[in-house]
């Protein structure tokens, strides 16, 4: 048997390489996104703002991927745990995303903002008809009309209402006014903390999914290792099953053969005796060598059939006939450790030992297909009524494939119309050679 690899329960829940591969995706379809979004809106310095997109991309993926350890630490906590430490903990990571987004974009907000006010300080220059808008120092706002159109000291509602209509259309859109009375109400820093806000949000949603994501990987994971366990207590369960199969051919041989011996030394025959004594110490040598849930070849599952057959001739010289053809194709084929046993046993019990003729008992091998077909013949009286023993050992061989193969093997058997019993055994034709 093959030493189980390490238990997965002792192993990382998430590999490295998967997480960093969640990670590389989220961040690629977000820039896919965004590039795209970019076009259909048709950004200015639209490259420039790809590559250093591409930079915060990487800056983010390696800020969260060095995060991952301490999400590795809620993988056994429950559900609603996770849910609260996620959803706290990704506030502060969001807002660092925030800052690497802007120290990357900080020189061409700085640009704008410079172009900006040059567009300023030039309309500010200009003698025309327009109202112009400017903020001093303070934050106020302050509206330059042209001449003539400069209400009173003591003018009225009425007198104000009629300079305000005055004033050009191009000055009274509704967005203009929004836009006075906002930096009126909130200064120079609104616009700069409501896109940072906008931008904080955006990563602690991408954070969130991420967060999502890893969590499924971690239940994936679980459920692969319930899967492996599962695997491993069946095929320990199947091993111990064919162990108990096996032992149970052993002892069943051996009571048989120790009774046979003790009648050979009763009758005298101390030469006989010695001989079955000498092939039963090499056969139980070669049985008992190997662990008896392995395959064995079907070259040695033959020459130990031919052994048990040395032992018994020593009790039926004259009635035990038998013949073996094996095709040599089929040599190396791996079989169950003396699955042909239970079935040369019986047809020497109930075929050789039932009668005074002789009998011919056949083991042939041969390939059909992807199969490799055994049989087991005599052409002895058959099986008798009510033999509790000749079911047992049919049995035995029958629930010995069922464990080692499955419903891949069978088992024909019963009497054959020229006289005797037959026994057929089915299974895939696995080779044992490189």
């Amino acid at each position: 048997m093959t030493t189980p690899e390490t238990p997965v329960s002792n192993q990382p829940r998430v590999p490295a390489r998967l997480v960093l591969l969640s990670l590389a995706a989220l961040w690629a379809c977000y820039f896919v996104v965004a590039s795209l979004r970019g076009v259909a809106m048709g950004y200015d310095m639209f490259w420039p703002m790809v590559s250093r997109r591409l930079t915060i991309c990487i800056l983010s993926m390696l800020l969260m991927a060095a995060v991952w350890p301490l999400l590795q630490l809620l993988d056994r906590r429950s559900a609603g745990a996770r849910f609260v430490v996620v959803l706290v903990g990704a506030l502060p990571l969001s807002i660092a995303l925030m800052l690497i987004n802007d120290a990357i974009f900080a020189d061409m907000n700085a640009a704008k903002e410079h172009h900006y006010e040059q567009q300023e300080g030039k309309g500010s220059d200009k003698e025309s008809g327009n109202v112009r808008i400017s903020r001093d120092d303070a934050g106020n706002i302050l509206v330059d009309l042209p001449k003539g159109m400069v209400p009173r000291p003591d003018a009225s509602e009425s007198s104000a209402a009629a300079a305000e209509d005055s004033i050009p259309a191009s000055a009274q859109k509704p967005e203009s006014v929004i836009t006075v009375y906002t930096e009126k109400m909130f200064g120079d820093d609104y616009e700069d903390w409501a896109s940072k806000a906008d931008t904080a949000f955006g990563r602690y949603f991408l954070v969130l999914a991420w967060a999502a994501l890893y969590f499924a990987l971690v239940k994936a994971e679980e459920a692969r290792a319930a899967e492996w366990r599962e695997g491993e207590y069946r095929r320990a369960a199947q091993a111990a099953e064919l162990r108990s199969l096996r032992y149970q051919v052993n002892p069943h041989f051996l009571f048989n053969t120790l009774n046979s011996l003790s009648a050979l030394v009763m009758i005298g025959k101390q030469d006989d005796a010695e001989k079955m004594i000498q092939n039963l110490s090499t056969f139980y040598r070669r049985t008992l060598s190997g662990d008896p849930t392995n395959d064995l070849a079907l070259v040695d599952e033959i020459e130990l059939q031919e052994l048990y057959f040395a032992i018994e001739a020593v009790r039926f010289p004259n009635r035990l006939l038998t013949t073996i053809d094996v095709d040599d194709s089929v040599l190396g084929a791996m079989v169950p450790g003396m699955i042909l046993q239970p079935l040369v046993e019986n047809s020497v019990k109930y075929a050789v030992a039932a009668t005074q003729k002789p009998v011919t008992i056949a083991v042939r091998a041969h390939r059909d297909g992807d199969m490799l077909e055994l049989s087991v013949t005599d052409d002895g009286p058959g099986c008798p009524e009510n033999s509790g023993g000749f079911g047992i050992g049919l049995s035995n061989v029958r629930d010995r494939l069922r464990a080692r193969y499955g419903d891949a093997a069978s088992i024909v058997f019963g009497k054959r119309p020229e006289g005797g019993f037959a026994t057929v055994l089915r299974m895939p034709l696995e080779s044992g050679f490189a």
